[in-house]
C-alpha cells in the first residue's frame, strides 16, 4: 500500500525550525528539489545520534509496537498477517523515510512499559490523549479525530434509547482500564457507575455479555465492528450520534525532539493529502460488506 505524500513549504519548514533554527531552515529550503532530497539534508543536519530518527536511518528499520484493537491495529484471522488504518499508515511511514517495518505486539497494559525502555520507536495502535498517560509518554500529532458509542445486550434495547438514558444510578458501564472513556464517563455521566477491566480492550465487552454491567463504551468505528460481529447479542446504542469526541495518534518516548519534530510534520501531512481518511474509508467499506 503506497499513497504518494507531499510536503507543503510551510509544514516543512515548520519541521525544519524545529530541529535546526531558522538557518537550517533556510539552508534547506534553499534549491531543494523532491521530498525525499529534503529528508536527507535533514537527516544529515547534525541531528543527535541518539535520536530514534537517526536510529532508523542509520539501521534501515522501523520499530513499531502495537496491541490489537479492530480495525486500526490487528491481525486478519484467517491469515495472521498484520492489517488495520494505523498498520497502513505504519508501513506508509517507513516507505517515506525508506526503511523496513519490525513489529512487536504488547498488550495496552504494557504498551507504555516497553515503549519507555526502548523496545520499539513509536506504539502505532491507536491512542486517545489522556493526561495520565502524556505523564508517562509523548504524543505525535493527531492522526485522527473519533467519538465513543456505547454497546448494551440486545435484551437492553428498550432501556437505552441514546445518551440521554446513561446518567442514572443503575446504570454500570464497563471500560477498560486506564482509557480516556474513563474521563469521559465520570464528566458526561457522573450519575453512573463504572466497572474497570484490563488487558486486550474488547475484553470491557464480557461484563456487558454476561449482564454482571450495562454498557461497554468505546471508539465509535470499534463498537460498529464489534456490534456486528457479535450480533447474537451486541447492539449499539444510538449509533448515528457519538459522544466525548476526541483526538488518537501515536505515542513516543519524551526527550527526542528531532523524531517528534520530524513525526508531527509527517503526521500533519499524512492527514491534509487525506491518506488516513483514505485508510479509514477502505475499512469502513470492509466492515459494511462483511
Amino acid at each position: 500500500m503506497h499513497t504518494k505524500l507531499t510536503i507543503s513549504k510551510r509544514t516543512f519548514m515548520k519541521s525544519a525550525l524545529g530541529v535546526g533554527g531558522l538557518g537550517l531552515a533556510a539552508k534547506l529550503l534553499d534549491g531543494v528539489g523532491s521530498p525525499r532530497e529534503a529528508y536527507a539534508q535533514l537527516l544529515e543536519s547534525g541531528i543527535d545520534e541518539k535520536s530514534a530518527l537517526a536510529r532508523v536511518k542509520k539501521e534501515g528499520k522501523l520499530r513499531v509496537g502495537y496491541a490489537q484493537t479492530l480495525p486500526w491495529f490487528h491481525k486478519e484471522a484467517k491469515t495472521g498477517s498484520l492489517a488495520g488504518i494505523y498498520y497502513d499508515v505504519a508501513e506508509a511511514l517507513a516507505k517515506e523515510l525508506e526503511v523496513k517495518t519490525e513489529y512487536q505486539e504488547v498488550s495496552w497494559a504494557d504498551a507504555t512499559v516497553a515503549l519507555r525502555k526502548g523496545d520499539f520507536d513509536v506504539f502505532g495502535s491507536s491512542l486517545f490523549y489522556t493526561v495520565p498517560r502524556a505523564l508517562v509518554v509523548n504524543y505525535t500529532a493527531p492522526l485522527w479525530h473519533k467519538g465513543h458509542l456505547a454497546v448494551s445486550h440486545k435484551d437492553n434495547a428498550r432501556r437505552f434509547k441514546s445518551t440521554a438514558d446513561f446518567n442514572r444510578p443503575d446504570v454500570t458501564f464497563s471500560i477498560n482500564v486506564g482509557t480516556r472513556e474513563e474521563h469521559v464517563l465520570k464528566v458526561m455521566f457522573p450519575k453512573a457507575k463504572i466497572v474497570t477491566t484490563s488487558g486486550q480492550i474488547v475484553l470491557a465487552a464480557e461484563p456487558v455479555r454476561t449482564k454482571k454491567a450495562d454498557l461497554w463504551v468505546t471508539g465509535d468505528l470499534d463498537a460498529l465492528l464489534f456490534a456486528k460481529k457479535n450480533s447474537a447479542w451486541a447492539q449499539v446504542v444510538d449509533p448515528s450520534h457519538p459522544f466525548g469526541r476526541g483526538a488518537n495518534t501515536w505515542a513516543i518516548r519524551y526527550g527526542d525532539p528531532a523524531w517528534k519534530f520530524f513525526l508531527d510534520m509527517w503526521v500533519d501531512n499524512a492527514v491534509e493529502s487525506g491518506l488516513v481518511q483514505q485508510r479509514y474509508d477502505f475499512y469502513f467499506k470492509e466492515l459494511q460488506a462483511s
